[in-house]
């Protein structure tokens, strides 16, 4: 029940906590290339051990990392003043080739969760690096929308004061500007939101879902102007994550893989809703688009694939 998290950054650090206020796991090594910011943030974590529950978190190196059965990647670099988007999708690139290779010598059986952004293109790259170990693409994938799932249900179930854990909807697609919300495929109690209105008659207008759409797409935006960075959900999701993966719970999650059969998508890392277990990504789940969310799911992957064509990987 061994969990690894490289990269101690806010991300990296409030998976950890999550993951100790969860229960999830029974030992968590946290490993940075800065190893002072490494320990002082697993000191500060192990502290909330006796307010939750019975783990053990720690720093180390990547040797620490053996026998892990999940490895988190939140590791990489910040965006410079002036600097584009491809110039740090390739720096990123140059960090996760040796990211990649020093957990697999390691701990060549784990399941690896890439969560540094941007999360498609470094899932994709990840991929291709284990691939030379031998790691089949089931045992890697990415956060992918995962959060912006959560963010859907949370803002329709705030919208028809509905527990959001009872509204099943899906975002799918870059986890980025060109995501798709499924609006056709939203269901509350099994009811299709345009029935579910007719009973409670709770409007949902063009502005509302609009609204809606604009508070999910851009709440990192949001959130970045007001504190500089998110966390607390994408620590929350990892948690979850990582939650179904060490207990097999055959769970559906909007998480990001390489994507097979589906045409306009076929070879493009991207979210859908995929079955996941203990070894990794299961089963790839297509949803029944219309024809507008169909077209947008297509921009998206073109969007995913210039942006892998665009790097220089060795």
């Amino acid at each position: 029940m061994k969990v690894g998290i490289v990269g101690c950054g806010m991300v990296g650090a409030t998976s950890a906590y999550a993951l100790v206020m969860s229960g999830v796991g029974r030992e968590i090594v946290l490993v940075d290339i800065n190893r002072a910011r490494a320990e002082a943030e697993a000191n500060d974590i192990y502290h909330a051990v006796p307010f939750a529950h019975p783990l053990t978190v720690r720093a180390g190196e990547y040797a620490d990392l053996e026998q892990a059965r999940v490895v988190v990647i939140a590791g990489g670099v910040a965006q410079k003043p002036g600097e584009t988007r491809l110039q740090l999708l390739q720096r990123n690139a140059d960090v996760f080739r040796q990211i990649v290779p020093s957990v697999l010598r390691v701990a060549p059986n784990a399941v690896l969760l890439v969560v540094t952004n941007p999360v498609d293109v470094m899932t994709h790259l990840a991929t291709r690096f284990a691939a030379e170990f031998g790691v089949p693409p089931a045992r890697v994938f990415g956060s992918g929308t995962t959060l912006d799932t959560a963010r859907f249900r949370a803002l329709l179930g705030r919208h028809f004061d509905v527990d959001p854990q009872h509204v099943h909807a899906y975002v799918v697609g870059e986890h980025g500007d060109s995501e798709v919300l499924v609006w056709s495929q939203a269901t509350i109690a099994g009811l299709s939101l345009d029935d579910f209105v007719k009973i409670r008659g709770t409007p949902l207008t063009g502005d509302d879902r609009r609204e809606i759409d604009e508070n999910v797409r851009h709440a990192a935006y949001q959130i970045i102007a007001g504190k500089g960075a998110t966390y607390y959900g994408i620590g929350s999701a990892v948690a979850r994550i990582v939650d179904v993966l060490l207990h097999d719970q055959r769970a559906i999650l909007t998480i990001c893989s390489c994507i097979t059969g589906m045409p306009d998508c076929d070879g493009v890392t991207m979210a859908m809703p995929h079955i996941l277990g203990g070894g990794g990504v299961r089963a790839t789940i297509p949803l029944s688009l219309d024809a507008n969310e169909h077209a947008r799911l297509i921009r998206s992957a073109d969007v995913l694939r210039e942006a892998i064509a665009s790097l220089k990987v060795s």
